[in-house]
């Protein structure tokens, strides 16, 4: 199913640019409002803190209440909080206007069913199909304002989160917030606070240009140097709309989803919590990952990188727990979508059940692994000749020591070669092999 406006996570652009202009911004909020609702329906609104949300999340709240649909507004609240609160208050559907862990130039709508969960392939191509017809005859008035926000939704969604936590308080643990600047700024703080722990919030003041830039879940450098400066227990970092989490231990090292995935795993086959024994990871998980839940005795299910396709696979299997590397994590009989203030605090009770954040790194030894991002200047077909060729003899000349994952980005105009196996030597003599014919078949465009 070819779709012009949706990505993988929902419509994703340079913020002002088609379709991210407040015509189509407008028209695709009486296109959804019609499609997911219809006059009567209900609609809540959340978006990040970038300069351009307000005036997207205004566009598109008019659009919908062209179509009779109903809104609230909830402000700057992390993704999978519009999620949940869709839910807990009966909206037909939400709205969140994000560009997750993009930069500020970016910006994004993705929306979510009553149940909380995204839209499938097939109603957004209804809603395509609708925008369609409307975007010649919308003529919306310009700089249209959302209303004020009303934070009371945020403060539900906090004590949503605070009902999760089991058993003793964090009091006596010091934690490194870093909030990307993002949705996740006040509660990613207040959230840990709440559960005693003294908090060092950076990256958490948003001008609205500085959302994702050096800081959060992309750039964790500056995070893992401030946990060993400030002797913290751990470091949490978030990204631009808070549905992913990464965590640092006190000595520096970074823990990804793959690591949450793995001893969330231990921890659920070992209470009778996790169905079937499932766990689902995507293409890009470690393989350290899926040797060692398999030694636990669990079965392991690899995915198309994208947070719907773990879901997918969870819910054809009957399964809760599953995500990305990136920090995508999905605690399906919690949450109907990955949310990183749920990640944090099972990173934290996980720490604090084994005895901190070193012992949730104890024993593992991920394979040497590279993710590669190339700008190519022309995204021709990957079977375009001779990348196949190519593919295939490094594939071979590997064997069962590593895997090589070659696919363009849905959210960015890059192509992602990822590389893992035994060793460093054989990750960057299978790189630069490899990004030699990418770029000689397909061209590099200059960096901006």
């Amino acid at each position: 199913m070819n779709r012009r406006y949706f990505g993988t996570d929902g419509v994703r652009a340079k913020a002002g640019a088609f379709p991210l202009d407040a015509p189509t911004v407008h028209a695709l909020g009486r296109a959804a409002g019609r499609i997911l609702g219809g006059a009567g329906a209900t609609a809540l609104v959340g978006m990040d803190p970038r300069e351009s949300s307000p005036w997207i999340a205004g566009s598109l709240m008019d659009g919908l209440r062209g179509a009779g649909v109903t809104c609230r507004f909830a402000g700057v609240i992390p993704t999978p909080g519009v999620a949940r609160l869709c839910v807990d208050g009966g909206f037909t559907f939400g709205a969140m206007v994000s560009a997750s862990h993009n930069p500020y130039e970016d910006n994004g709508i993705k929306f979510f069913s009553g149940d909380g969960y995204k839209l499938p392939d097939e109603t957004e191509h209804h809603v395509e199909v609708a925008l369609d017809g409307l975007l010649e005859a919308d003529r919306p008035p310009e700089d249209i304002a959302p209303p004020p926000a009303d934070g009371g939704f945020a403060d539900r969604y906090l004590a949503w989160l605070l009902s999760h936590w089991r058993g003793p308080r964090l009091d006596g643990w010091r934690v490194v917030v870093d909030g990307a600047n993002g949705a996740a700024h006040r509660l990613g703080p207040e959230l840990l606070r709440s559960l005693g722990a003294e908090v060092i919030a950076t990256a958490c003041e948003p001008d609205g240009r500085n959302i994702n830039r050096d800081c959060g879940s992309l750039h964790t450098d500056a995070l893992a140097e401030r946990v060993r400066l400030e002797g913290a227990h751990a470091g949490f970092a978030f990204d631009g709309d808070a549905d992913r989490c990464l965590a640092v231990t006190p000595s520096g090292r970074l823990l990804d989803g793959d690591y949450l995935l793995y001893r969330e795993g231990q921890h659920r086959l070992r209470n009778g919590s996790l169905p079937g024994r499932w766990v689902v990871g995507t293409v890009m998980s470690n393989l350290w990952l899926e040797r060692a839940l398999e030694a636990e005795g669990a079965r392991f299910f690899r995915a198309p990188v994208g947070d719907r396709y773990v879901l997918q696979c969870l819910q054809d299997r009957g399964g809760v727990l599953g995500g990305e590397p990136s920090g995508h994590v999905l605690f399906l009989d919690q949450s109907t979508t990955g949310d990183g203030l749920l990640s944090a605090l099972a990173f934290a009770r996980l720490a604090r059940d084994l005895g901190g954040m070193e012992a949730l790194a104890e024993g593992v030894r991920p394979f040497p692994q590279v993710l590669m991002n190339i700008r190519v200047a022309e995204r021709l077909p990957l079977e375009t000749p001779p990348i196949p060729e190519a593919m295939a003899e490094e594939t071979r000349a590997l064997g069962n020591r590593g895997r090589i994952i070659l696919r363009y980005s849905g959210t960015e105009p890059l192509l992602r070669l990822m590389v893992e196996a035994e060793t460093d030597d054989l990750v960057q003599g299978v790189l630069g092999r490899l990004r030699a014919v990418l770029v000689q078949t397909l061209g590099e465009a200059a960096p901006h």
